[in-house]
């Protein structure tokens, strides 16, 4: 869409559209929400003001980008958002040039900035990256490695704070705290010129560190204290919804031709009401009534997130050294409840997961046992802290994995798939998985008498409600849940267990089922004893093949010379899952139960 030429009036009625197709489309399919409403005025300035066929526009997490689909070819494409098949809800580049780069976690976005405005000067190119950032984002350390070089390098990048006082839940953090607190006009800019002219040409040589603390005291009473002493311009903060003043400023720092902070003040939810001022309940949303907010439940059933919020939160009322930590996640988690009951005990340390992990390790090492409560896919983000601070000393941290498996509509950056391939290798970790909502409640009961690091994994929405009674469970200890009298065997792991379950019913023949429940240690004993009776083995487990169930099975399998043994895994191949419904992303994948019947026939 052509918006250079557009005056303000026309920008203001065109930013009315764009809210009113959000609303439409977001209220009927589901997607995220109060973010991208809050940035519409925002990402109308940057194409105003920057060429998107030249300059990398690049969204931190990029949950914001509706309205940069929507004026870059994408506007009838939207009715299609996060659908299988259809638009990402993230930026992709492979769906429009448009999208420099894909994102989906938080944080990565000054570092792509300065990637490119390094290759930029390489190249000679007259180009310049423009970031928008949350303040939610500014939590994590990334951003800071990524200032602090900036910085140094002065190379010209302007990057948009959308500051609305809140990320997907309530700021954490000095930092939060401070970007929220500071007042300033628009004047700041004008009058820092000033003094810098003044102590240039008035103050005698002799003088110039007298002059240079003036300079910074100055500066203690001025926002942008922390990006100034960086080396970063700091405008702000401006309001991020009048078009007028976002242009004129967004102008003013692309000619400054240096790393430049444009802090912008939004209302998270702007020009839908019932949204605005929310923390999470409208971050991500299913569809919903547009007339009263109220959302079109789909499922009754309780989830795998309430069961085990509900479920530690018992164990922690029974143990006073439990102890729990989310990054930036605590209703999605299930974390709140107990921050609320117990708001000594457990913390949400914002989008910090190295941080997360790390001092959690310090707090088992005194004695607590801590649960670190997180999604599958962002505990990728804290990969070297379970290695070298938590495994290496043998620290009894639990790691509680929400939204193991197939994740649906936000798709490749979220979906849990390599959890067991990146922990299995690790020396003094233990791996186990729930089947239902009694073995999770179980799962966790057993991972607090542990006295090492382990990891339980559990999906998104709920479990499969199994006609089979849990045991308690037993470490390293798998349970054979019925004896078949085919020669096939039917492996289980987690929620894999239902669907072998399902499979087996659908299937002609009667064939025994193997809940595996430990990947790490496995059972090698009940392994053994099964490929007597048993030859033709099928592994369920939502999870990535290479590194996965089957090849542990398969290594315990070679290490007992046991080689009469016929395996065929249904865990993910070598790809990055597309989003999209679950059951349709299945069925593309070849993994829905009647198709899992028709290549085992």
């Amino acid at each position: 869409m052509q918006i250079k030429d557009k005056s303000i009036e026309e920008l203001k009625e065109l930013s009315c559209k764009i809210r009113e197709r959000i609303i439409d489309v977001v209220s009927r399919k589901g997607g995220h929400f109060s973010s991208t409403l809050g940035a519409v005025e925002l990402t109308i300035g940057m194409h105003k003001v920057f060429d998107v066929n030249s300059d990398p526009f690049i969204f931190d997490v990029s949950h914001q980008c509706y309205p940069h689909k929507l004026l870059t070819s994408r506007w009838d494409e939207f009715e299609t958002i996060r659908q299988f098949g259809g638009l990402s809800g993230f930026t992709k580049p492979n769906e429009s040039s448009a999208d420099y780069f894909v994102a989906g976690h938080s944080s990565t976005s000054i570092s792509l900035a300065v990637g490119a405005a390094k290759a930029i000067k390489l190249k000679g190119e007259n180009r310049v990256p423009v970031v928008m950032i949350g303040d939610g984002s500014m939590s994590a350390g990334m951003v800071y490695e990524a200032l602090n070089e900036l910085g140094d390098l002065k190379l010209p990048v302007v990057i948009i704070l959308n500051d609305n006082e809140m990320s997907i839940a309530k700021p954490i953090g000095a930092i939060s705290k401070y970007l929220s607190k500071i007042l300033a006009g628009k004047t700041y800019q004008s009058f820092k010129a000033t003094v810098d002219k003044f102590i240039r040409n008035n103050m005698p040589e002799g003088t110039t560190y007298l002059a240079k603390r003036i300079e910074s005291s100055i500066k203690l009473i001025t926002p942008g204290i922390l990006f100034e002493e960086m080396g970063i311009d700091y405008i702000g903060p401006i309001d991020g919804h009048d078009l007028k003043e976002i242009i004129e400023t967004l102008e003013i720092a692309k000619s400054m031709n240096k790393p430049v902070i444009v802090h912008a003040r939004t209302v998270k939810g702007k020009g839908y009401k019932i949204a605005e001022g929310q923390h999470e309940k409208w971050h991500g949303v299913g569809p919903f009534n547009v007339e009263n907010g109220e959302f079109i439940k789909k499922s009754t059933q309780i989830s795998a997130t309430e069961v085990f919020s509900n479920s530690l939160l018992n164990l922690a009322k029974k143990y006073e050294n439990i102890v729990g930590v989310t990054a930036a996640m605590p209703s999605g988690t299930g974390m709140d409840k107990l921050m609320k009951e117990f708001p000594s005990r457990f913390w949400d340390v914002a989008i910090a997961e190295q941080h997360a992990v790390t001092s959690m390790a310090a707090m088992a090492k005194e004695g607590f046992k801590p649960f670190v409560t997180i999604y599958s896919t962002f505990l990728q983000r804290g990969f070297d802290q379970i290695i070298h601070d938590v495994c290496i000393m043998n620290l009894p941290v639990v790691f509680a994995m929400d939204r193991a498996g197939i994740v649906g509509n936000d798709g490749e950056t979220h979906q849990g798939a390599f959890d067991i391939s990146f922990l299995r290798f690790i020396p003094n970790m233990i791996l186990f998985a729930p089947r239902d909502n009694e073995t999770l409640e179980l799962s966790l009961e057993f991972a607090y008498t542990l006295n090492s690091p382990c990891a339980i994994r559990y999906p998104r929405g709920s479990f499969k409600d199994l006609e089979y009674k849990a045991s308690k469970f037993e470490l390293g200890k798998a349970e054979l849940l019925k004896n078949g009298t085919s020669n096939k065997l039917f492996i289980g792991y987690g929620s894999g267990v239902s669907k072998a379950i399902e499979v087996e019913q659908l299937h002609s023949e009667d064939i025994a089922i193997l809940d595996l429940r430990f990947i790490k240690p496995i059972d090698k004993n009940i392994l053994k004893d099964l490929s007597k009776k048993y030859d033709s083995w099928y592994v369920f487990s939502d999870s990535q093949k290479q590194s996965g169930v089957a090849s542990a099975i398969l290594e315990a399998l070679n290490e007992e010379s046991i080689k009469n043994i016929s395996l065929k895994s249904f865990e993910f191949e070598d790809n990055f899952i597309e989003h999209g419904d679950t059951k349709l992303v299945e069925d593309s994948l070849g993994l829905l139960p009647k198709q899992l019947v028709e290549k085992i026939k």
